[in-house]
């Protein structure tokens, strides 16, 4: 069973109101390149069981985004289990961050297919911030319960 672990930046809007907005990532690669909905997530990665998620979120956070993760107090907003069975784990921080600032890592897959040839594509190609509502629209589907997690806990 994979095991995957994550950290979701909020913070509040210009307006209180509409609730906080939500930092995620639009996973890269080729099979992503021109698909929006189903294609953010939560920067997060895969973890042994010998590390503790807490501690794999915060290495993930950094190998998927390039910066350190942020202080604060961290928010768990629980698990959920993926289309294809992976557990993910995530907790939130209110921290701000310009996603102009962000240099992600890499990774390397044979591309095209059945070519021999391998490529080098960025875990994740672009950040941004959503509104719940519109983070709700793209982000996988089984993550959608951390924004209603997280919705519940910032009112």
């Amino acid at each position: 069973m994979k095991r995957s672990a994550g950290l979701l930046l909020f913070r509040r809007g210009p307006r209180t109101d509409d609730g906080p907005e939500v930092l995620l990532g639009h996973m890269g690669g080729p099979f992503f390149a021109r698909r929006d909905a189903g294609a953010w997530t939560v920067p997060k990665g895969e973890y042994e069981p010998d590390e503790s998620p807490w501690a794999a979120a915060r290495r993930e956070f950094e190998e998927e985004l390039g910066l350190p993760p942020p202080d604060g107090e961290a928010v768990a907003l629980g698990e959920v289990r993926q289309t294809g069975g992976k557990i993910v784990t995530v907790w939130a921080i209110e921290a701000d961050l310009d996603p102009a600032t962000i240099a992600p890592g890499t990774f390397r897959m044979e591309w095209p297919p059945k070519s021999g040839r391998l490529q080098e594509f960025p875990e994740l190609d672009r950040v941004a911030w959503f509104a719940l509502d519109r983070a709700r629209e793209v982000i996988v589907k089984a993550q959608a319960a951390f924004l209603d997690r997280l919705a519940e806990h910032s009112h």
